[in-house]
């Protein structure tokens, strides 16, 4: 253990007044069918990777409290509660009009926002997130509850209207697929998984919504909020262990979408579980080895800012992260040089830290797994090249730029998920080309450089290979409004504010002949507001 690191971990009385915790929280409700159920059998306990300091020069862990320890009985209920609620399509919610669903995510934002400096606290004290960035996580979900109603009332305006194509009246809308099942992750257990929930929501499915693994305490002050806005059955949320509850679902052959945020290896093994695969649709947020392509003429010093935020925002615990970097060999070493420089800059410290980038990790073992990584670069030529870099103390590590790393080395295909940062030297560009194209993973990467034809060149190369080419800047998610997807085991559908509505949502088609018999029948059925498919209302 780091002497130095361990005295970052506070004591109890060191602890900001406004962060301290005022008892632990045990939650024994969940949602079920609109009704806030009390659990009576085993909780899961919640630690904290904010260790406590005592005295004795030891570390403690920081128990925040427990969640239910549900099991295979009590998801098979909420399953039955949300097949009920949709009943084949014909429940209150997938039936009502789109304005009425409208109201009741609204509803629910305005009850949410009531819950912002819960959430927010949670957020460090279950995650470790540097109070900005759980501060920007929450305000980002809200704006994009709010962009999905605007979007979806673009999509119904759209829809108002009759198509006459070839001799025949026909109305398009979007409607539910059914009963969803969501699942969120645990770096980003509220943005990350609201993108799939409320589009989910918002289109008519019924929903059950299992918590991220880690970051589950936080979502204890929204059940209220759900159990008010939504009809019963509508939204039901469950806790446990995923292959007790989630296996069940997916068993049941009843679940009709299938929202998970994860490995491709969990999403694999779960969808092998369900029955009738081709009535399975699953929207995907799985693995990445997202790369940087650093060219010899690049602009170092935006290169290394970019790189450092790419690679270690938020301990680099993002699947849009910067996972490896390929730097032509004749600037290697002065980007190397410079890179750790930034990084030896990095303020460690806890979530309330002014300032801090560099957090405690909240995956039990995680320490020791990038440790192991490091290693496994060393055995095979690698060196440290920050000063005391991969150094720890309980859940806090510093970050270490591994050079040169080769193929050799677990960190050339591994996903680290961790504050490691592997940069590779390249002589030929191809040797590049060909890692991306044999990855098994496509979500991102970026190239930094300054020659318009090279650049040019490689994003053709690389537009068939993943799902966002960056240039001079890291990869990254935003902003919501444009598409978020990948390719071979990084990702399945697409995410966007816009597309996620389409993903959550199939069009159904209601024609007939144009001719006067028809269409006075059409009018009829307008005029006395008997179907809401047809009905031409315009939303403002």
């Amino acid at each position: 253990m780091s002497a130095d690191l361990f005295l970052y971990f506070p004591t109890p009385a060191e602890i900001p007044v406004q962060w301290q915790l005022t008892g632990l929280i045990e939650q024994r409700d969940y949602l079920l069918n609109g009704t806030l159920c009390q659990w009576q059998g085993d909780l899961a306990p919640v630690y904290s990777p904010v260790a406590l300091r005592n005295s004795a020069g030891e570390l403690t862990p920081t128990l925040l409290g427990a969640t239910p320890l549900m099991d295979e009985a009590a998801a098979k209920a909420a399953l039955d509660a949300a097949l009920k609620a949709y009943d084949l399509g014909r429940g209150v919610w997938p039936s009502m009009a789109v304005m009425e669903r409208v109201v009741a995510v609204e509803k629910f934002l305005a009850a949410m926002l009531l819950q912002r400096d819960a959430v927010i606290r949670l957020l460090m004290w279950e995650i470790g997130k540097p109070l900005p960035d759980a501060a920007k996580e929450f305000d980002r979900t809200c704006d994009y509850i709010r962009d999905t109603i605007q979007a979806l009332k673009q999509q119904d305006r759209s829809a108002s209207h009759f198509v006459i194509e070839q001799g025949t009246l026909g109305k398009i809308r979007r409607v539910a697929v059914g009963v969803a099942l969501c699942m969120g992750t645990f770096n980003y257990p509220l943005n990350e998984t609201f993108t799939t929930l409320i589009p989910a929501l918002i289109m008519g499915n019924t929903v059950i919504f299992k918590p991220a693994k880690y970051g589950v305490l936080l979502i204890q002050p929204l059940l209220k909020a759900f159990a008010e806005s939504f009809p019963p059955g509508v939204i039901n949320v469950i806790y446990g262990r995923g292959r007790e509850t989630v296996g069940a679902l997916m068993e049941s052959g009843s679940v009709d979408l299938f929202a998970f945020i994860g490995t491709n290896k969990g999403a694999s093994d779960l969808k092998k579980l369900h029955p009738r695969p081709h009535r399975l649709r699953a929207v995907l947020g799985l693995d990445a080895k997202n790369p940087a392509i650093v060219l010899p003429d690049a602009d170092l010093n935006l290169t290394v800012k970019e790189a450092v935020a790419g690679a270690l925002s938020f301990n680099g615990q993002r699947c849009t992260a910067l996972k490896i970097f390929f730097v032509q060999r004749t600037i290697a070493d002065a980007f190397v040089q410079q890179l750790s420089d930034a990084i030896s800059a990095l303020q460690l410290g806890l979530p309330w830290t002014n300032q801090v980038q560099i957090t405690p990790l909240p995956e039990p073992g995680k320490v020791d797994f990038l440790k192991g990584l490091i290693a496994n670069a060393i055995e095979h030529g690698a060196k440290v090249i920050n000063p005391e870099g991969g150094q720890s103390a309980g859940s806090l590590m510093r970050p270490a730029l591994l050079y040169p790393v080769n193929s050799q080395m677990r960190l050339y295909q591994e996903e680290q998920f961790g504050p490691l940062v592997p940069v590779v030297p390249y002589d030929d560009i191809s040797e590049v080309i060909h890692y991306v194209i044999h990855s098994d993973y496509g979500q991102q990467l970026s190239i930094f450089g300054q020659d318009a034809q090279q650049i040019g060149e490689l994003v053709d190369l690389f537009a068939n290979q993943v799902g966002r080419i960056n240039i001079n800047n890291q990869c990254q998610r935003s902003p919501d409004s444009f598409p978020f997807t990948g390719r071979k085991n990084s990702a399945e559908g697409t995410l966007s504010v816009e597309d996620a509505l389409l993903q959550f949502s199939i069009p159904t088609l209601v024609a007939c002949k144009y001719n006067p018999e028809q269409i006075t029948l059409m009018k009829e059925m307008i005029k006395q507001g008997s179907s809401q498919f047809l009905a031409t209302d315009f939303l403002f």
